[in-house]
């Protein structure tokens, strides 16, 4: 009996006073921008044949307390300033750096903790060496792939050298992956755009939860016809993610964001200024 009433009152001392929890802010970061994207790639239904629009490279920063984590890295910082020709009526640039706007709120790059990554592909990848101390956080299947140096337009496994050639520390990402412990900054398992893909789940006190799409979707037009891209790695893994997705979005009255949908840049406020 003594010891039973040991737990209870254990148990009723932790539920009276839980812990505090840290204060969580979110940035969204201009981390590049596509002009007159052909939509349709991101369809193998055909149904975005002809439609055309500009797309944005989006990346993130987490403030959990006092520790600091990136969520993408965009394209790669020689970019920077430059606007770049590709193939007719289509450009791609970079305004700043991921460091040059972190400097305008004061967060030096050895301040942040964790690089988290969606998945492999370049445009989500490129400026992640900035962050050499950061541990890596990324799908154990795209780091896999990138570790065996492939051949890939799509990948630039040297954007990952000082975790792969270098000692920086990383984590291969298994499932699910609840960065802090207390559910405030999980990666979500969404493999089918890459073996390894995720996307992040961020609840803040004031705005409620932020669904941050990876490249799930690239664009609104695909949400209503679950339209899957023609270079996805796994049609199946896609069809299934989604539904996983929106279930997720349903299930929390989520505020829901696709990295490189222009119209949902508005859903945060703009940078400088955070959502918390």
């Amino acid at each position: 009996m003594k010891r039973f009433a040991a737990i209870a009152a254990g148990v009723a001392l932790s539920a009276a006073a839980p812990a505090a929890q840290p204060d969580v802010k979110l940035w969204r970061l201009d981390c590049g921008h596509v002009t007159n994207a052909d939509l349709d790639m991101f369809a193998d239904s055909f149904a975005l044949a002809g439609k055309r629009k500009d797309l944005v490279i989006s990346c993130y920063l987490i403030r959990h307390g006092d520790d600091y984590m990136l969520w993408d890295a965009g394209f790669g910082a020689e970019l920077a300033g430059r606007v770049q020709q590709g193939p007719p009526g289509i450009t791609t640039s970079l305004k700043r750096t991921i460091v040059d706007q972190l400097r305008e709120i004061g967060v030096k790059p050895e301040q942040v903790r964790h690089v988290g990554i969606s998945h492999m592909h370049y445009d989500h990848v490129g400026q992640a060496a900035s962050f050499p101390t950061a541990t890596l956080l990324i799908g154990a299947e795209d780091l896999a792939i990138l570790s065996s140096g492939p051949n890939n337009p799509l990948l630039e496994p040297q954007r990952f050298d000082p975790w792969i050639k270098g000692n920086a520390p990383k984590e291969a990402v298994v499932g699910d992956k609840d960065v802090y412990g207390d559910g405030s900054v999980v990666m979500l398992t969404l493999p089918g755009h890459t073996p390894g893909h995720h996307a992040l789940l961020v609840r803040l006190k004031n705005k409620g939860p932020v669904l941050i799409s990876g490249d799930l979707y690239h664009v609104a037009e695909q949400v209503p016809l679950r339209a899957v891209p023609r270079f996805n790695m796994d049609r199946v893994q896609t069809l299934s993610s989604q539904q996983r997705f929106g279930a997720i979005a349903e299930t929390l009255k989520a505020t829901v964001i696709i990295e490189h949908e222009q119209a949902d840049v508005a859903k945060l406020p703009a940078f400088p200024e955070a959502a918390d």
